[in-house]
């Protein structure tokens, strides 16, 4: 391949004008011949530099509204054209065909267009058709292939380097710089026809098609993943804006890390979910909650999460579902916290917080939507596992009282509470809830009655730090991801001094477990749901 490669002649047709202007008139200084299209010609030529149009290099015109302009054998001859094969310029030659040297194509806004009807709740499917883009990919891909004679650019982010290259070079490309821009090309169509094809798909009912994509933009390079000697990045999957880490501004602190961006996205969607008409807070630590509460008011609801487990806390994260004032920001500042995520921040909190340099401050502007719903992708070897969005709520005419006894308004809020959390806790998960607070949680035990165990013995250990005389279990209700298959970690629940239980139901042994129950004197509902999480 050759090395160096001349610019004399340029393709440019772009939605994003980005900058277009200043890249036109560069290579206008370069004496490069410029073939343009609709918008992106008059752009030029308002700017007062020279260019031609396609319709009258390919003597073409335009048609069905723009539809076909650049699929003609003299544009794609002139991208893929090899100009070291002779019978390639011997083709070149008879039909009129002259080299394009550069392509600078970036495509309609299809995934723009989608995620704006998403947000202002449009179903108008012609126009998102009509933004998918065909001659710009095809060019794209010609260019990309020919990548050894052409120069193709699809981000105006990269006009800087090709007017850098083409200063150092004389007028030239390096085949480096043409090579990476071949690779960058061919991840932007990949990228496009992955959402073309979801979109399709979703337009179809087909959750689950014969070949599926996904596409994502990179946010962040990482300076490693969960551990050091770890490579990681960041992408962005784009759609439907959605607050939330991807979205999220960073006001303060620390480059964020894998660890920091696994945990904030699961301490964030928990907080979306829990109740929007009172101040609510989750602390997280290792993508499990240790401390989640509702309260009159945010400073409140997070002394009560601290109250959980404050051992856990330390290094952990924090989620608000409030815009965090002075106060609880005077709190949070008393324990060392890797990351607070909240919708707003006024300006007395950030005052505080910027004493704490490293602590990363992240402001979504809104909370996320529970029922948003969308895919869960888990890589295997070899595969990928993906299953749809744990968003399932139940439906209070769902939940069933199988016990003689019955669960007091107040102790049916804290199973909800409870049972919410458990969405949130990796499996097997039991969670104590007291007064709209969780007072203990057992996450992740290969056994039930072993995360039943651990989330009381916290307690305990919480209440003897707190000198209380007992721990916040007594008089709580108690929470199962799953069923009991034994009765025996519901005992230990009535050990603690649980009260009332919250459990999908559906085990063999229902009928000894609820006789259990009924000898415990405790209240039991099943929901009929299960909300495992691995």
């Amino acid at each position: 391949m050759t090395d160096l490669v001349p610019i004399r002649r340029a393709l440019l047709s772009v939605s994003d004008k980005t900058d277009l202007t200043d890249l036109g008139a560069a290579l206008a200084a370069r004496d490069v011949e410029i073939l343009s299209t609709g918008g992106t010609a008059k752009t030029l030529s308002e700017a007062g530099i020279p260019v031609r149009e396609v319709s009258d290099y390919t003597g073409f015109p335009e048609m069905m509204d723009g539809r076909v302009k650049t699929l003609h054998p003299r544009i794609h001859g002139g991208l893929l054209a090899l100009r070291d094969n002779p019978a390639h310029t011997a083709a070149m030659e008879e039909q009129g065909i002259t080299g394009i040297d550069l392509l600078v194509v970036n495509l309609y806004p299809f995934e723009e267009t989608v995620a704006a009807q998403k947000k202002q709740d449009i179903a108008d499917a012609a126009t998102i058709i009509e933004n998918i883009d065909i001659g710009g990919p095809a060019m794209i891909r010609s260019a990309a292939k020919n990548h050894a004679f052409v120069t193709v650019i699809t981000d105006p982010g990269d006009y800087a380097a090709l007017l850098a290259e083409l200063k150092a070079n004389d007028g030239a490309t390096s085949l480096d710089l043409r090579q990476r821009l071949a690779a960058k090309a061919y991840q932007r169509t990949a990228a496009y026809d992955a959402a073309i094809a979801a979109w399709f798909a979703g337009q179809a009912g087909d959750s689950f098609p014969e070949r599926i994509s996904f596409a994502g933009k990179k946010m962040l390079d990482l300076r490693y993943g969960e551990n050091p000697h770890q490579q990681a990045a960041f992408y962005s999957t784009g759609g439907a804006p959605q607050p939330g880490v991807a979205t999220a501004r960073q006001l303060q602190g620390k480059e964020l890390s894998f660890n920091n961006l696994n945990d904030t996205d699961a301490a964030f969607a928990l907080v979306s979910e829990l109740d929007a008409t009172r101040a609510a807070v989750a602390i997280i630590k290792h993508a499990n909650p240790c401390g989640v509460a509702l309260g009159g008011s945010l400073a409140e609801a997070y002394g009560r999460a601290l109250a959980c487990d404050p051992l856990s806390a330390f290094g952990g994260i924090i989620a608000l579902n409030r815009t965090l004032d002075a106060e609880t920001a005077g709190e949070i500042v008393k324990v060392f916290t890797e990351v607070v995520i909240a919708p707003e921040v006024d300006d007395a909190a950030r005052e505080i917080l910027s004493a704490k340099k490293n602590l990363r401050l992240l402001v979504t502007g809104g909370m996320a939507d529970p029922d948003a719903g969308g895919m869960n992708i888990r890589s295997l070897a070899g595969g990928l596992l993906v299953q749809t969005t744990d968003n399932g709520r139940v439906a209070p005419e769902d939940l069933r009282v199988v016990t003689k006894k019955q669960p007091s308004a107040a102790e049916m809020a804290d199973m909800e509470l409870a049972f919410t959390i458990c969405k949130h806790v990796k499996s097997n998960a039991i969670i104590y809830v007291k007064d709209g607070a969780s007072v203990g949680i057992g996450a992740g035990q290969m056994s039930r009655i072993d995360s039943a165990r651990i989330a009381a013995s916290k307690a305990r250990d919480a209440a003897e730090a707190a000198g209380l005389a007992e721990p916040a279990t007594v008089g709580s209700v108690v929470a199962s991801d799953a069923f009991f298959p034994f009765a025996d970690g519901l005992l230990v629940a009535a050990e603690a001094g649980a009260t009332a239980v919250i459990q999908p139901g559906g085990s063999m042994r229902d009928d000894e477990v609820i006789a259990a129950a009924d000898e415990a004197g405790l209240a039991m509902v099943m929901t009929g749901m299960r909300h495992f999480r691995h």
